[in-house]
């Protein structure tokens, strides 16, 4: 006697993702990674995606871990004197920017939305993944496969975030968003020339 097998699972018509409809518009494939990697890749993909950030990288290829002189006398934005008595201590940029390296990694700005925050137009912010992100924190998350550098915010049962210049209105998150925060931004590095 033969049992009825049971019909899940399988290849079925018309079922799963349609062609060309996900985050890329093309079609994807499943890849094996170690799981150690995964957040690396994760990193890599984020650079092809544009919002306000448009480029993404591991921090220890934007560091050095050459520390220089730090001078602790504070410098008026006047008149030079001399800091050579003041030379106190060697400042590595890694020791004093990052917490966690292994969860720390750059993100390079693109636009003004944060500008009132003192992050600017090409500036690089540093994000880590191992903090928590609590409101009134300036994160890097994911909305719906895009990526924003906002002020985590809450109203009421909502959370929002927030830019930091009056020309962009707050984005409210719902539940039809996919929302994920990447990381909290716990400082930024400008270049002047």
């Amino acid at each position: 006697m033969i049992k009825n097998k049971k019909q899940h699972g399988g290849l079925r018509i018309g079922a799963g993702r349609k062609l060309h409809s996900g985050l890329y518009g093309e079609s994807t494939k499943v890849i094996r990674v170690p799981t150690s990697k995964v957040s690396d890749i994760q990193k890599y993909i984020i650079q092809f995606q544009v919002n306000n950030v448009i480029d993404v990288s591991k921090s220890n290829f934007l560091l050095t871990h050459q520390p220089l002189d730090l001078f602790e006398y504070k410098v008026p934005a006047g008149f030079p004197s001399p800091a050579e008595d003041y030379k106190e201590k060697k400042l590595d940029l890694n020791e004093y920017l990052i917490k966690q390296k292994e969860a720390t990694f750059f993100v390079r700005i693109k636009g003004d939305s944060m500008i009132d925050a003192g992050i600017h137009d090409n500036d690089i912010v540093i994000v880590d993944k191992s903090q928590t992100a609590s409101t009134g924190d300036i994160i890097l998350a994911s909305i719906d496969g895009d990526f924003t550098v906002k002020l985590l915010s809450r109203n009421k049962s909502k959370y929002q975030l927030l830019p930091a210049n009056e020309k962009y209105k707050p984005i409210e998150i719902n539940e039809s968003m996919q929302f994920e925060v990447w990381g909290v931004v716990t400082g930024a590095v400008r270049k002047f020339k």
